[in-house]
């Protein structure tokens, strides 16, 4: 019996069973090809349909991870501006523990020349010293806000805010704001996974969490994942994720591309492709505050203030 159904047929791919009132069909999870009456059925017809289920089941997953998350999270937006921050945007905006809430340089410098050096979103006071930030940002961990749960991990990993450095509880903490929802804790638990940092190296664990941070928006995640095709040699699926990164203003995944090209792994058109929309996102991030804060070096000064 074939593992292909019938046009405008629904019937059990073993045993024929058509779909009636005492007989109710499910689809096959992995592939969605055929229908089946019961587990049983399942299980006999398992071997002649392995095959093609695994087959359909890799370009379902695959339909699903290059058509997702070509538009960055909420996260990548800065709140006052709405602009995208540029990369790194760690250096680029500043996320208060206060709110959570991660403010491009640009509004941070409009926001102190106007005289206001509060948090420009949700205006608390910032002039505050290491226990406070670090209560105020243990005060958003118990709401289970995701961003603060992977702060807080962030901050257990270099020994932040003064806590004592404790990897696996950094770990912890970026598991648990995973299933939260934080993309940028899915991809922190790639890098770890992947890399064997802070964890047991699990190339494939590491991997799969690179895939739901892509899927959800992460430029960097959908970088490595294309760094990850290369590694086996499979220039295309490399090409395909990296013109995703580029045009969210990857600048690696534009140079990846320019690189493979170079040596006839890329065409010229996949090349102008990247280029052009790496250009409209960098376009698209600029500002006059944002050229000011840079002027100023602001960045620079904040770390200066800190003693970073």
């Amino acid at each position: 019996m074939s593992c292909v159904p019938v046009d405008g047929a629904e019937a059990c791919a073993n045993c024929g069973a058509t779909a009636k009132d005492t007989v109710k069909l499910k689809n096959c999870t992995a592939c969605r090809l055929v229908k089946y009456c019961s587990v049983d059925c399942q299980k006999v017809h398992r071997k002649q349909h392995k095959k093609e289920c695994k087959q359909r089941a890799a370009e379902l997953k695959d339909e699903q991870l290059y058509s997702q998350g070509h538009e960055r999270p909420e996260g990548g937006f800065c709140p006052i501006c709405t602009l995208p921050i540029p990369l790194p945007m760690d250096k680029e905006s500043t996320a208060h523990p206060c709110c959570m809430k991660r403010i491009c340089n640009g509004c941070m410098v409009a926001s102190q020349k106007k005289g206001m050096f509060d948090c420009p979103f949700c205006r608390t006071n910032l002039q505050v010293d290491g226990d406070d930030a670090l209560a105020m940002l243990r005060a958003r961990v118990k709401k289970k806000d995701p961003l603060a749960i992977k702060h807080l991990g962030d901050l257990y990993i270099h020994g932040g805010l003064g806590l004592r450095k404790d990897s696996s509880r950094a770990v912890d903490l970026w598991a648990e704001a995973a299933e939260l929802g934080s993309v940028d804790a899915y991809y922190q638990l790639g890098v770890a996974y992947r890399n064997g940092n802070f964890v047991t190296k699990d190339v494939a664990r590491g991997v799969r969490f690179y895939e739901k941070a892509a899927m959800a928006g992460n430029m960097n995640a959908r970088h490595n994942l294309g760094l990850y095709e290369l590694m086996k040699g499979k220039y295309d699926r490399a090409v395909r994720h990296w013109l995703i990164s580029a045009k969210m203003g990857q600048k690696d995944s534009l140079e990846k591309i320019k690189e493979i090209f170079t040596r006839g792994h890329a065409t010229k058109s996949q090349y102008a492709e990247a280029l052009k929309g790496y250009q409209d996102a960098m376009e698209e991030m600029k500002s006059h505050d944002r050229d000011e804060a840079k002027r100023i070096g602001f960045y620079e000064a904040q770390m200066n203030k800190h003693n970073y």
